[in-house]
């Protein structure tokens, strides 16, 4: 079978490193990509019902002409019941259960909840196996796929706090699984789009704007943010640097937010975007950046029906509370990322929690 057109980028990550390919109808050559790449030939693949419904069948079929023997498990579609350890060993227990050994290829089919949850499986079952990545919304393809974070929650004490790095030996992107996203979904992955050229590349800007006006190519789009987050990953996958920690612009009042709102209540894409709004004018007070640079981000965020203003029943001192709880307290320090203008970011620890909660009163205005 010929290769639909596709965008490859490459994750350079030595021993570790993975291609992630982008492009329309690339699901149809997952089989044949695995075996070029030596997987294990047993899989267990990892779904929801929702995804699927849309998108398992294809992904069997492939497996199947490629002398694959895989096994589909369904694991819960929210964040709350899917990311958990509860999720986590019920996943062990089925795969002990079906007879998988450590000669086994996880796959995940769908976004980030399935993604994280079964790539944290790939990391703990029999101490880790090799794991595919299948995105299926706009958010898990050019954001949570690529970079090997894999976890689950502790609801209601902190987002992603037990996990591990595993990287994927592959992910395919097909952005022709986009098609079937609700448009809330579709709106929330364009958060993290935005985040990319707030702090990367401040010119992906004018692509935004097409692929918004229905008139940019989408899989281009992906493949360029996936070069932005891989191009990071590269350069501190661990986070030991302190440059993983740009990607984390917005994020740090957003998780505050998302926790807050209580999981599901506001969908990820939609309490970053809060948290973008808020980190730009926190940027414009300390980092120098250009009010019409703030303003730029607040637009585009708003171009595509993201919350700009926090609503009323979203308690200040409850945001705090969670975003207490968050990874990116160091000794007790906020690494909060600002910008010094589009395109520029760095990791600062000289904003303070009351300047933190005084921007989080200013975004209910």
């Amino acid at each position: 079978m010929s290769q639909p057109a596709h965008h490859t980028v490459h994750v350079n990550l030595g021993s570790r490193s993975y291609d992630v390919l982008v492009g329309d109808g690339v699901l149809q050559n997952l089989g044949q990509q695995m075996v070029t790449r030596g997987l294990p030939q047993r899989v267990a693949v990892f779904t929801n019902k929702e995804v699927g419904a849309k998108h398992l069948k294809p992904v069997m079929k492939s497996l199947a002409a490629a002398g694959l023997k895989a096994v589909a498990f369904e694991m819960p579609a929210t964040e709350k019941a899917g990311k958990s350890m509860k999720a986590a060993e019920k996943a062990c227990r089925d795969m002990v259960k079906a007879g998988f050994d450590r000669k086994t290829t996880v796959v995940a089919l769908g976004g980030g909840v399935i993604g994280d949850a079964a790539g944290f499986v790939a990391a703990i079952y029999q101490r880790g196996v090799p794991f595919v990545q299948l995105p299926t919304t706009v958010l898990s393809m050019v954001d949570s796929s690529v970079g090997g974070k894999t976890g689950v929650n502790l609801i209601p004490e902190a987002k992603n706090i037990i996990g591990a790095f595993h990287q994927p030996r592959l992910v395919i992107a097909d952005s022709k699984t986009l098609r079937t996203l609700p448009k809330r979904e579709w709106n929330s992955g364009f958060a993290e789009i935005i985040k990319h050229a707030a702090i990367r590349d401040a010119k992906m800007f004018e692509e935004i704007e097409k692929v918004a006006k229905r008139k940019g190519d989408l899989a281009a789009l992906i493949a360029r943010n996936v070069a932005i987050k891989a191009s990071v990953v590269e350069a501190d996958e661990h986070e030991t640097s302190g440059l993983r920690a740009l990607l984390n612009f917005g994020h740090t009042i957003g998780h505050g937010i998302e926790a807050a709102a209580g999981y599901g209540k506001l969908l990820h894409g939609e309490a970053i975007s809060l948290g973008l709004v808020a980190a730009a004018r926190l940027s414009v007070r300390n980092s120098g950046l250009e009010a019409a640079g703030a303003e730029r981000i607040r637009d585009m965020l708003a171009r595509f029906d993201l919350p700009v203003r926090l609503p009323k029943w979203l308690r200040t001192a409850e945001i705090v509370k969670h975003l207490m709880h968050d990874k990116k307290f160091d000794a007790g320090k906020i690494r909060f990322v600002l910008l010094r203008d589009l395109g520029d970011a760095f990791v600062s620890q000289q904003i303070t929690l009351d300047q933190i909660k005084e921007e989080i009163e200013e975004l209910r205005r």
